[in-house]
């Protein structure tokens, strides 16, 4: 990977963290936000996962997948504005949090929160790409939790009866809410789930954007020239609890202090400081420009209105 594109995947991170960042400490001030979920322990994979795909591919991101969001160009502002509740959020109001955030102009499908019901729905994508003869590819992200469950072995068996230009990656976060991995399943290496069904499938470490960016972008490219369906593995650790609220009391502290030392953006920085592509005041320019796009965003979200009550029934259909 050249200079440029090294560069850009840690500023994407370092944008996607400075976001977590203050979303979180907005929901402990008090100041309006609905259901948070933090993705902090995920920013290689969301975002190393998110710039392997085209433009014109789509994508459907789960909760701990702001990165992805993000580079795919939902802006910040808009995402503030869906977590406030406005009327300028994708849902227009109508779920205060990371779930409904979708944009088909943007190649995003919304997040169902029901895991793993977005596998279904983004083979759909990709069997409608290739039935038109289309160069496009639909990618999707699952927990470890979510594997578990039924539509994860069956979206699996028919994207790799029909060839389908799908791409999933698993997040291997070592939780499912409150659930540790070996309460889970009896099998520990994830890929090979994926594998039994003919899928083309690979582990990689999850705390690496590079790694994460390399594996996605080739099952993307197999799945552009027809080659069929892929599953990455990354393996991470989720560093909060499921969501804001949740102290996750049970997860022992030596594997928190574990992985805060794999931190995904910190070990990035150290590799592009050792390689000489950037330096301390190039970093800390990135920083600090993260941190006046995230604080204009919040003042602008804070400042859009409400939806009109008066169209609470519009985009309902059931």
């Amino acid at each position: 990977m050249d200079a440029d594109l090294r560069i850009s995947l840690h500023a994407w991170m370092v944008l996607t963290r400075t976001f977590d960042d203050a979303m979180v400490s907005m929901w402990k001030q008090g100041r309006g936000l609905g259901g948070t979920f933090s993705q902090r322990g995920h920013e290689a994979i969301s975002v190393g996962a998110g710039m392997a795909l085209g433009p014109d591919d789509v994508v459907a991101p789960m909760h701990r997948d702001l990165g992805t969001y993000l580079v795919r160009g939902m802006s910040p502002e808009r995402i503030f504005s869906n977590l406030l509740g406005k009327a300028t959020g994708p849902s227009r109001g109508r779920d205060a949090n990371l779930h409904g955030m979708g944009d088909l102009g943007l190649g995003i499908i919304g997040y169902i929160s029901h895991i793993p019901q977005a596998l279904p729905t983004t083979l759909g994508a990709a069997m409608a790409f290739r039935y038109r003869g289309e160069r496009r590819v639909a990618m999707t992200f699952v927990g470890d939790g979510g594997t578990c469950s039924g539509g994860f072995h069956e979206t699996l068996n028919m994207a790799a009866l029909y060839r389908a230009p799908f791409v999933l990656v698993i997040e291997n976060n070592q939780y499912a809410y409150s659930t540790p991995l070996h309460q889970q399943m009896a099998v520990s290496d994830l890929a090979a789930r994926a594998a039994s069904y003919g899928v083309a499938a690979e582990r990689v470490d999850g705390n690496d954007v590079e790694a994460v960016y390399r594996a996605v972008s080739a099952a993307v490219e197999r799945a552009r020239n027809g080659e069929g369906p892929s599953a990455i593995e990354a393996v991470t650790m989720r560093m909060l609890g499921h969501a804001i609220h949740d102290g996750a009391e049970y997860v022992p502290a030596e594997l928190l202090e574990e992985w805060a030392a794999k931190d995904p953006i910190e070990r990035h920085r150290n590799v592009l400081l050792e390689d000489g592509v950037v330096d301390t005041v190039d970093l800390e320019k990135m920083r600090e420009v993260a941190q006046q796009r995230i604080a204009e965003a919040i003042a602008e979200a804070e400042k859009a209105p409400y939806p009109d009550p008066a169209t609470v029934t519009e985009g309902v259909y059931a």
